[in-house]
């Protein structure tokens, strides 16, 4: 709809007697506001009927969700616990000192954001309440518990004891009632997009295993860093050795990984477990020559191992800057491809594909863009927030969390900070080659980066990303949540929080 005008939809809301957010209230409403001219083609809009915008007041995205990631902070202990005490304290050892929480908090602003505007979101919203995915029956197998031997004695169950042989069991068979067909969108009945403002139970478990597959992330990050400190506290590795940090997170995995499976969507199951691909392939992106086995050499990127969906396949370098004055030809090297291939994989990836699995279990089906809404948004932010974070590495504010002390360099990881840097001072580039493991590296490292305007490109790159992110959020329908998805984008690049 290149350069055009957006149709405005003028909607009465409908409401719902399962979802008792929806207004009761007829309005009559723009579902889209006016976007900005522009000269690329985008996305035919959908009709879709909505609520009226919110009020002009900034949306706190973590106060409108605080007693849903209360809920899912104290829930996640069910999810944790072990028949071996030291496994349950290191599994749950970072959910203790918990972050702000962004991630669960994605996937609970997308799915406000996008709940009844799926084709199938009316079979969902059934199946919420008439089928396993219940809230009350996530948690029950899929597999009979004396064969899954899953020892939680949070959630007590009837494993076979290992004192005499196995026998032989009847199979047994839990039979659920099929989705009316009336629930259906088809030819003479199609479907009407309009938000029901709900999170469904799958989604508020969704939430808990993002968390989830990042803390594992977590565990693993810091043996392989020798990391000390983790929030303040001990890391896990230092708290409770590498071994026990390891197979934490390993046991992490492995909860989350049968909490996927009961979600009831091979998409989403899909999605999460190349969530858990990506941040390998990242952590072996990131590694320094010195850590490979001898004779084994590390491409700065390989095209055969970035689909058509891969992160050097969608950034336009070119295209993430305001002026073209501000290009060089050291930013389509494959030094910047690499590290922001790897700044996709180790960070924007789980976000990215957390929010867009939000979106699945919220009903959107192939050739709906709220999928592809959920992904770009995702993906931008990512990159955003991990931009900012590099910058934080070479920021002297204790505030905003990091110390300031060029702790990426001391790992050898040479961050955009380090790389706009070299642009400016070329001796950056021997210091970068050897990963920063002379003495005096690091230091004169940190004095060329504040001598530079490495840091402050590296921010508007990261504005780049936010802008991005906050542009693909026009094809949503207005709604606190949209709004606090704006909200949060602004937060995360100027880390107000």
């Amino acid at each position: 709809m290149s350069g055009g005008s957006w149709s405005r939809v003028t909607a009465s809301i409908r409401v719902s007697r399962k979802y008792p957010r929806l207004s009761r209230r007829e309005h009559t409403v723009s579902a889209f506001a006016q976007p900005p001219q522009s000269s690329r083609t985008r996305p035919a809009q959908p009709d879709v009927a909505s609520s009226p915008p919110p009020a002009t007041a900034t949306i706190d995205p973590h106060a409108l969700f605080s007693a849903e990631i209360a809920r899912i902070q104290s829930q996640l202990c069910n999810l944790l616990t072990s028949s071996h005490p030291s496994l349950t304290e290191i599994a749950s050892y970072y959910f203790r000192h918990p972050s702000k929480q962004i991630r669960p908090l994605l996937v609970l602003l997308f799915s406000r954001a996008t709940n009844g505007l799926g084709s199938h979101f009316p079979v969902k919203a059934w199946a919420a309440e008439h089928s396993r995915l219940r809230e009350e029956e996530l948690d029950a197998p899929l597999t009979r518990p004396d064969v899954l031997c899953d020892f939680n004695p949070s959630m007590p169950d009837h494993t076979a004891s290992f004192n005499t042989p196995f026998d032989l069991h009847s199979p047994s068979r839990r039979t659920y009632p099929s989705p009316p067909s009336s629930l259906y969108p088809s030819s003479s009945s199609p479907h009407v997009p309009v938000l029901s403002h709900s999170i469904l139970p799958t989604q508020m478990r969704l939430a808990q295993i993002v968390e989830m597959i990042h803390v594992a992330s977590l565990l693993h990050d810091d043996v392989i860093d020798k990391s000390p400190l983790r929030r303040g506290a001990p890391s896990g590795p230092a708290a409770f050795g590498n071994k026990l940090a390891v197979l934490g997170g390993d046991f992490l995995l492995g909860r989350a990984s049968a909490a996927i499976s009961r979600l009831g969507s091979a998409e989403v199951v899909e999605l999460c477990a190349g969530v858990i691909a990506n941040l390998v392939e990242g952590e072996i992106l990131q590694m320094s020559p010195s850590d490979l086995p001898e004779g084994v050499s590390m491409p700065l990127t390989s095209s055969s191992a970035s689909p058509a969906g891969g992160v050097a396949a969608e950034i336009d370098l070119n295209a993430l800057h305001a002026s073209p004055s501000t290009l060089s030809p050291a930013l389509l090297s494959e030094r910047w491809s690499t590290y922001l291939r790897k700044t996709y994989l180790k960070t924007a990836a789980l976000m990215a594909k957390g929010i867009r699995a939000a979106v699945v279990l919220g009903g959107c089906r192939d050739g709906e863009v709220w999928k592809e809404v959920a992904y770009a948004y995702g993906r931008n932010l990512g990159l955003a927030f991990q931009l900012v974070d590099d910058i934080l590495d070479f920021s002297s504010s204790g505030s905003l969390g990091k110390p300031g002390s060029g702790a990426d360099l001391r790992l050898g990881l040479a961050t955009g900070p380090v790389l706009y840097a070299a642009e400016e001072y070329p001796e950056l580039e021997s210091m970068i080659a050897r990963a920063f493991d002379q003495e005096g590296d690091v230091e004169r490292a940190l004095t060329l980066v504040h001598a530079s305007s490495g840091v402050a490109r590296t921010r508007e790159l990261a504005l780049a990303h936010a802008g991005k992110a906050r542009e693909v959020l026009q094809l949503l329908p207005p709604s606190d949540a949209r709004e606090g998805l704006v909200a949060l984008t602004e937060r995360v690049v100027k880390r107000v929080w």
